[in-house]
This record gives structure tokens, sequence and C-alpha cells, in this order.
């Protein structure tokens, strides 16, 4: 690893150091971690930098600094904007034409509704279009439950995920295990994926599919890192 940086225990959390002094968030709060290979990893980026900082090559230290700085101090309000995800959830809209589209988005979303309700107790309804779609309460509290119970490490992974795919049931997915990074991406992207196989590629479609993909991808190391215990 280039640098002097390092990874130091401290009370059951993980302190990312130069020199032997704490790193800094923006927010001016240390920088600590519930796992030392995630700590390791944000050490790895801050060594991977050379006179000038790019952020764009520091997902994970983004990622921790925004659940240190911006997630911690209000967790209301993250919990607040995953549950606007999960009362208008992509999975839940689906298209009345063309066949094609609606056989894909079936055998893609389906599996994902029957696995929030089953799993969580929060059974979604499905529409066809875009006209608005009210959510059955109990199903909404118990969306509540899952994500109340999230530290802000887990928040801001899962936040990540719902914001790139315009889905909490996908996020939640990947949370557990159910989904792969490569899976939730072509779930949250169906849409924009048939688009192109039917009218051609698209550079400024590709590079937000791009970006979208990154994000996931990201959140999904993030998550799997926060895992272990090494």
């Amino acid at each position: 690893m280039k640098g002097p940086y390092a990874v130091a225990e401290s009370e059951g959390d993980y302190r990312i150091e130069l020199d032997g002094r704490p790193v800094m968030t923006p927010a001016r709060h240390s920088l600590r971690v519930p796992s030392r290979p995630l700590g390791d990893a944000i050490a790895g980026e801050w060594a991977c930098q050379g006179d000038r900082i790019d952020p764009l090559t520091m997902p994970m230290m983004r990622l921790a600094s925004t659940a240190i700085d911006r997630v911690a101090p209000e967790p209301a309000r993250v919990v607040t904007g995953l549950l606007a995800w999960g009362m208008s959830d992509l999975v839940c809209f689906r298209a009345d034409h063309p066949v094609e589209l609606m056989s894909r988005q079936v055998a893609c979303w389906q599996p994902l509704v029957d696995w929030i309700a089953a799993e969580h107790g929060a059974a979604l309804a499905v529409t066809t279009g875009i006209m608005p779609l009210e959510q059955p309460p109990e199903s909404i509290n118990a969306f509540r439950s899952v994500v109340e119970d999230l530290d802000s490490f887990h928040l801001v992974a899962v936040h990540s995920i719902a914001s790139a795919t315009g889905s909490l049931v996908i996020a939640l997915a990947l949370l557990a295990g159910r989904l792969g990074a490569g899976e939730a991406f072509r779930a949250g992207s169906l849409d924009d994926l048939w688009s192109l196989e039917v009218w051609g590629d698209d550079a400024e479609a590709r590079r937000r599919l791009d970006v979208r993909q990154t994000d996931i991808c990201e959140a999904e190391r993030f998550l799997r890192l926060l895992r272990q215990q090494a």
C-alpha cells in the first residue's frame, strides 16, 4: 500500500490514520468505520492519491463520509427518503404494451414483489402505466421497520442503490443477498435497456446507465466490506 496510511482499532471501530493522526471527513469528523476490511479499502484509496485528491477515485471514502457526516446526524431523514422510493417503487409500475416488454417486467420484477411480501410482510400493489398508486399502510410500516433497524453505514448504501434504481425493493434484495450488483442493475434498468435494444444505442443514455451501474457496484462493494471482519 502506498503512503503512510494505516488502520487502527479504536473502541470497537477502525480509524484511518495518516502518520498516527486521524483522517477527517469533509465535516471534520474522525473517519471511523465498523470493519477493518472497509478501513483497509479506504486507506488504500488515500494511498493511491497523488498531489491532487480526486474524490471520484475514492468511492468507499465517499460513502463512509456520507454515512458519518450526513446520515448519522439525521437518520430519520434518510428513512423518509427510502420510504418514498417504496411508496412509488419501480417494480410496481408495469407497461401495458408491447407484450415483450410486459413479459420481461413480469419475469424480472414479480419475483421481487413476491419476495418482499414473504420476507418482510410488505405486500405491494402493482399497476400499469404511470398513474399514482397508493400502497397499503401496513406495507409501508413493514418497510419502515426494516430500514429503521439499519445503521448509518448500511443506510447510506441502501439509499444509494434505491436512488440509482428507483426501487427500495431492489435495494433491500441486494442488501439481503437476493440479488447481486449486476442483477440489481439489470432490474433497475430494464426499461432503459429495452429502449436501447429497440431504438438503438444512444450515447447519453448509455452514459447514464454506466453511472447507474457504477453506483450500484460501489454500494454493493461497500456492503460486502462492511460484512467482512478480518
